[in-house]
């Protein structure tokens, strides 16, 4: 993001992934059956912030017959704020919260014939472990005691991601299509006016923008830098659907591939 490299040549293929599985129970959010048609990679609940088992079995089994690869949607405990609330949990306390979200995921993963190959943070936890050093250990730490090989998406430059790289996890930049940035590359809080982008024609142009130009305006005017190896469209968004059809034609029509991330 802010200070990274930016406006190379545009790439041959770029990642798409969305939050999916975030259902529970009787209460349905999203259309996970269209989403999981037009995404690479799928990002699901694991049961904290959302998704009951046969949620997540049916979303896995989607996947799967999509050729969609799965990561893990880890966040706070916090079923009843959907993950959007910080919690003041200690080191050892979000180690285990995200280890047992994984195992969870993973034996569903196993169960379809798949497993979990990445783990992205949601909410809440998403942007305190851009900046909260003890939270990401927490998360780093996670990942290594139970899959070591097992990638991380998350915000760019984020101490996460920092953490991530320095002890040999694979890292994956992500950009976000449907919401806005502030000017040190964070993501504006979904309480401030403007968070979310619901036009599908100024986010296709927008992420055409990102992946061939590798620049993003910030709410501000200011010109951000970035180079995104996976860019997500948000499930539960109103159009999600209608979203990502024309963020995909229009990524084609740039000559930009969609493939999955390695």
């Amino acid at each position: 993001m802010a200070g990274s490299a930016g406006g190379g040549a545009a790439p041959r293929t770029i990642d798409l992934n969305a939050d999916l599985g975030e259902s529970f129970g009787r209460w349905t959010l999203g259309d996970d059956a269209a989403m999981v048609g037009l995404v690479t990679s799928a990002n699901v609940a694991c049961g904290f912030h959302a998704g009951d088992p046969l949620t997540l079995l049916r979303t896995v089994e989607l996947a799967v017959a999509a050729g969609v690869r799965v990561g893990a949607q880890v966040s706070y405990r916090d079923l009843a704020g959907f993950g959007r609330r910080f919690v003041d949990a200690s080191v050892d306390e979000l180690r285990a919260d995200v280890i047992y979200q994984l195992g969870a995921l993973d034996g569903v993963c196993r169960a379809a014939g798949t497993r979990v190959t990445y783990v992205k943070p949601h909410g809440a936890l998403y942007n305190t472990v851009v900046h909260h050093g003890a939270h990401a250990e927490a998360v780093v730490g996670a990942v290594l005691a139970y899959g070591p090989e097992l990638g991380i998406l998350g915000l760019p430059n984020s101490e996460l991601l920092r953490q991530a790289t320095a002890a040999g996890i694979r890292c994956h930049a992500e950009a976000y299509a449907d919401r806005a940035y502030n000017a040190d590359g964070t993501l504006v809080s979904r309480r401030d006016p403007g968070a979310l982008l619901d036009d599908p024609a100024v986010v296709a142009e927008r992420v055409v923008r990102m992946v061939t130009q590798g620049r993003l305006t910030a709410v501000d005017g200011t010109e951000l830098e970035i180079e995104p190896d996976s860019v997500c469209i948000h499930g539960d968004s109103p159009g999600a659907v209608a979203m990502a059809r024309q963020v995909r034609a229009a990524l084609a029509g740039a000559g930009v591939g969609i493939e999955a991330f390695t």
